[in-house]
């Protein structure tokens, strides 16, 4: 998107070569900011929530401004409801477009999903139906993000409890075909995919395989909860409340093989540990990381 465009929306266009540096980085929770500041921790960006600093000042926005000088920065929308069947609530995304413009992040994201309905705002992500008419409406939806924003938006991956009978494509072929249409890129999700296929006994890798890999601009990893369906089955909650699953590190792991070194992102939003701990659990993906990157050095 061009200089020009972006000046006549009143927007800085973010440099052409901006973007996350591929290594592992953490979320960053308000009782953690001073730590930040005064250990400054060994980790290649932060990520927060967009609908966290959308008031106009206060300690959060100190607190960011302080450390948007020393690391990388992600911001990862939970509230644009990408996949409604109402429009986009244009204040919110006016709201969105001044964050951006006020701390110039690497790396902005949403999810494929819904969350509000008229004037109702439900506090979760909805799962959507795949097919043409969902399709039309998301693109439609980043069209206009993206052009508002003057930026490339990652789409997640959702973590999902249930389908629609009437879906006529899967929800890799559907998210393929976004980000054909739209130029998005794919936030993958690993820990949602996992949950995913296990709620819906779809095999994991067949999933990860068939979404556009090529897309991908930043990778998340999560905790679950489990619980047992009425049939006895697992169920899988995507709680972001507990450390990641040797399952998703494994997953993890063999996409690296594929993707290379990927911008990678330990998210924590319940039960949030010491930081020491979000630390050590992103230097687990930096370890797998340096070590993609080491064994292309030795290829090349």
């Amino acid at each position: 998107m061009s200089n020009h465009a972006a000046h006549d929306l009143g927007l800085r266009a973010p440099a052409a070569d901006a973007r996350l540096p591929s290594r592992a980085g953490i979320g960053l929770k308000p009782q953690h900011f001073q730590q930040v500041l005064d250990g400054e921790p060994a980790v290649g960006f932060f990520e927060v929530h967009a609908e966290n600093y959308l008031m106009a000042g206060g300690p959060s926005h100190h607190y960011l401004g302080l450390i948007r000088e020393r690391y990388p920065l992600s911001i990862h929308g939970v509230g644009l409801s990408i996949g409604a069947q109402e429009p986009l609530d244009r204040d919110h995304l006016e709201r969105i477009a001044a964050l951006l413009q006020r701390y110039q992040p690497e790396s902005f994201s949403e999810h494929l999903a819904w969350s509000s309905h008229g004037e109702l705002f439900l506090n979760d992500l909805l799962p959507l139906a795949y097919d043409a008419a969902t399709l039309e409406r998301v693109c439609a939806h980043i069209d206009l993000v993206q052009s508002r924003l003057q930026r490339q938006l990652l789409l997640e991956n959702p973590a999902s409890y249930l389908q629609f009978a009437g879906s006529t494509m899967d929800e890799a072929a559907f998210i393929g075909e976004v980000v054909r249409r739209t130029g998005c890129g794919l936030l993958l999700d690993v820990n949602n995919a996992y949950v995913s296929s296990i709620n819906h006994h779809w095999d994991a890798r067949t999933y990860l395989q068939a979404l556009p890999l090529h897309a991908v601009g930043e990778i998340h990893l999560a905790g679950f909860a489990e619980q047992r369906d009425a049939a006895g089955d697992r169920l899988l909650i995507d709680n972001h409340g507990a450390p990641v699953d040797t399952a998703v590190w494994q997953l993890y792991a063999e996409l690296l093989q594929a993707l290379g070194p990927t911008p990678t992102l330990l998210e924590r939003d319940n039960d949030i540990p010491a930081l020491a701990v979000l630390v050590d659990e992103a230097q687990q993906a930096q370890a797998l990381l340096d070590g993609v990157a080491t064994r292309q050095q030795a290829r090349a």
